[in-house]
């Protein structure tokens, strides 16, 4: 049975090109990327080593070599650190995961950006909360019974017209998942929402098979407002101490622009 590591492993390497990677090419080859052995030779393990490692049979790989692995991989550094909790987890035993609540001091904080949409979400990118204007932004989200920002991207019929630009939000919403799953690989309701993107959308799963990794942070995005039309905003995502796996995802207009002053009037809230 595989692992994590060893899925995340192999996708890397079957994208990573031979020629990034200083292999001399010769003949046809029958396999994307690289071959295993050319990863454990580049890495300076053996190639059984660096098979069992792809397999789930080597589950306390040294930080030694998975840095060597990452270079051979080409791993920008948020892979690498994935690449290193994938290796320091290995197969835990689930745990239950409660759905949270936001504490009051922070929802009142946030009622008090009269002109700044702001979200809170878990690990699994659903929408706990949110203040007047986040919530009136983002209302085609949250008329969902369970309003999740990656289910919405891949399974609602609105989300292409919402995120006109739908390539960039969809890679980005799912490398953010990616990097919550390893976090947490045995989450049980992490575990059903990728099982249910996986059966009901032939664009998760390609894009998951990807294994890209990238967590929230900061990101210029697009929206069609149904009332005020396209909204150019940036968002900063913050980490809620004290509330594990929770975000804070504020978004702003650049000072003097059309969206700006869209979210200066606040009538549509």
């Amino acid at each position: 049975m595989g692992s994590p590591l060893g899925e995340y492993l192999r996708a890397r390497r079957e994208m990573t090109s031979p020629e990034r990677a200083g292999v001399t090419l010769s003949g046809r080859r029958r396999t994307p990327g690289l071959r295993r052995e050319e990863v454990a030779q580049l890495s300076g393990v053996s190639t059984d080593y660096y098979a069992r490692l792809e397999q789930g049979r080597e589950r306390h790989p040294s930080g030694q070599v998975l840095d060597a692995v990452a270079r051979t991989l080409r791993l920008d550094p948020e892979e690498v650190a994935h690449l290193h909790l994938l290796g320091r987890t290995g197969h835990r035993p689930a745990r239950r995961s409660a759905r949270a609540t936001v504490r009051p001091s922070l929802l009142r904080l946030m009622d008090g950006w009269a002109h700044t949409p702001a979200l809170i979400v878990d690990h699994t990118m659903e929408v706990l909360a949110g203040n007047r204007l986040g919530r009136a932004l983002f209302a085609e989200v949250l008329a969902h019974d369970e309003p999740n920002l990656v289910r919405f991207v891949f399974l609602s019929s609105t989300a292409r017209s919402f995120y006109p630009e739908w390539d960039q939000v969809a890679r980005s919403s799912l490398g953010a998942l990616r990097a919550a799953a390893g976090n947490m690989p045995d989450d049980p309701r992490l575990t059903e929402l990728v099982g249910e993107l996986s059966l009901k959308s032939p664009d998760f799963r390609r894009l998951w098979a990807r294994h890209d990794v990238r967590g929230k942070s900061h990101e210029a995005k697009l929206l069609h407002h149904p009332e005020f039309g396209e909204l150019t905003l940036t968002y900063e995502s913050f980490t809620v101490d004290g509330a594990s796996g929770q975000q804070l995802i504020v978004y702003q207009a650049e000072p003097g622009s059309p969206a700006a002053q869209a979210l200066a009037t606040a009538r549509w809230a």
